[in-house]
This record gives C-alpha cells, sequence and structure tokens, in this order.
C-alpha cells in the first residue's frame, strides 16, 4: 500500500507551504533540491514514526531512504513489514 500521497502532504505542509501536492514528484530529490536539510530530515523521522507507529531505534536510517518521496514510501513499506516480522518471532 502506498502512503506517497500522505508523505507529499506532510513535505508540502512542512517544507513547500507554496506548492501544491500534486506538484511534488515522487522521484524529487528532496536532500539534493535543498527542500530537506538535517533537521528537516529529523522532522521527517519524528513524523513517520508518529505517523505510522514506527519504532526507527531499531532501523538503520540511511539518508538514501528519505532522498524522495518514494524512498520515503518504500522506507516505510520495509519498517512496518520488519516490525511485523518482529512481531511474529
Amino acid at each position: 500500500m502506498s502512503h506517497a500521497q500522505a508523505i507529499k502532504e506532510f513535505l508540502v505542509g512542512e517544507f513547500l507551504p507554496d506548492v501544491p501536492a500534486g506538484e511534488l514528484a515522487d522521484d524529487q530529490d528532496l536532500l539534493a533540491d535543498g527542500i530537506i536539510d538535517s533537521l528537516g530530515l529529523l522532522k521527517v523521522i519524528a513524523w513517520l514514526e508518529d505517523t505510522y507507529a514506527l519504532n526507527t531505534d531499531d532501523t538503520e536510517l540511511d539518508p538514501e531512504s528519505f532522498r524522495s518521496v518514494a524512498a520515503i514510501d518504500a522506507f516505510v513499506v520495509r519498517a512496518k513489514a520488519a516490525a511485523a516480522g518482529a512481531e511474529a518471532a
């Protein structure tokens, strides 16, 4: 299940208030384009933890996982799958 729309809405609301969510491409490089900096990355991670009930303490946080909306979406899917696997064990 894709969380891309919710991720876009958060990013636009937090970092690009004058840009409609539909104009943020899934593959736009958020780091290279300066949309998200190191402090912004912490905000994104905190929002993901709250929104998707993720515990990122046990997850390796690679900046590449936050480079684009698509990368963040894939990170959420991986983190949720890892959490589900840990609960099943």
